[in-house]
């Protein structure tokens, strides 16, 4: 089987029409990544997700790239960096909330990527949220900015 065919299995596998398969793919994959570099070599497809018209898969692949961060020996995350913190200023405050505590794990393994970070959260506009989200966002920047 060639690349292109595997990529588009693990791509169908966390896009699946079924949520509850999909987002257990999702752990799947990213629970192994913590053990091995297996789907570094997927980190551009996941990446192309991160501008899905659906919310939970733009999810899904903030947290399959940011879980590639510890392998990214060829500097892939910081190309795709730019296009993943635009997710902190989603509309959706359940995209940014869940991008904003994937980032953590980029913090851990690139600290050089800090500053696109930053910058991300620093474009964030709170006041678009409803008040019963608002400070669970502010929660969630402030935990990432004490790792920083």
């Amino acid at each position: 089987m060639c690349k292109g065919v595997i990529a588009l299995d693990i791509l169908s596998m966390i896009t699946d029409k079924n949520d509850k398969i999909a987002y257990e793919n999702t752990k799947m994959i990213a629970k192994e990544s913590e053990l091995s570099d297996k789907y570094y070599e997927y980190l551009n497809d996941f990446s192309k997700l991160l501008k899905s018209e659906k919310s939970h898969i733009r999810i899904r692949a903030f947290i399959l790239c940011a879980s590639q961060s510890r392998w990214d020996h060829k500097g892939k995350i910081k190309e795709i960096l730019p296009d993943m913190v635009l997710l902190f200023c989603d509309d959706k405050p359940t995209v940014v909330r869940q991008c904003l505590n994937a980032v953590k794990e980029i913090i851990a393994y690139r600290k050089e990527l800090t500053n696109i970070i930053l910058d991300g959260i620093n474009q964030i506009e709170l006041s678009k949220y409803n008040d019963s989200m608002r400070p669970l966002i502010e929660k969630d920047i402030f935990e990432v900015l004490k790792l920083i």
